[in-house]
């Protein structure tokens, strides 16, 4: 099992709606980069629930319930013959009981200098490392 970081802004979409939903089909995601990471996202994967906004925090964990599968609204192929836009659905798993894992305390912290969120901040859905993965677990109250 894999953990992923998917970033939102609550005023789109938040960790609450996620809760009310149940379920929800993961859209809005443009960047090449981030499709590559959504196109390896498996059922069964974790995602770390990240705010952007005036939060700049993770704020739930969710799970994949259905892997990467062609946007609809959106059909096409890559250079490479790969789908180019995905999509993954999520459910909600718990919400975060911390308020410690905000950008200014990862930033701060020299173990997360090579993740991704803190290199490349407008990337929004990231693998989380495993060694990286327990930590912000623990920042985070999940």
């Amino acid at each position: 099992m894999a953990t992923f970081l998917v970033k939102t802004e609550p005023d789109c979409y938040s960790f609450a709606d996620l809760l009310r939903d149940a379920s929800t089909a993961w859209t809005g995601v443009s960047n090449a980069a981030a499709q590559k990471h959504m196109r390896s996202m498996k059922t069964g994967d974790e995602c770390l629930f990240y705010h952007t906004g005036n939060e700049k925090r993770i704020v739930g964990l969710a799970r994949v319930v259905r892997g990467a599968y062609p946007d609809p609204d959106q059909p096409g192929l890559t250079a490479t013959g790969e789908v180019k836009f995905v999509l993954v659905d999520l459910e909600p798993v718990k919400a975060s009981t911390r308020g410690d894992a905000t950008l200014k305390i990862i930033k701060a912290d020299p173990r997360f200098a090579e993740f991704d969120l803190v290199r490349q901040s407008r990337l929004g859905v990231m693998p989380v490392p495993p060694k990286l993965d327990k930590e912000l677990r623990k920042l985070a109250g999940l």
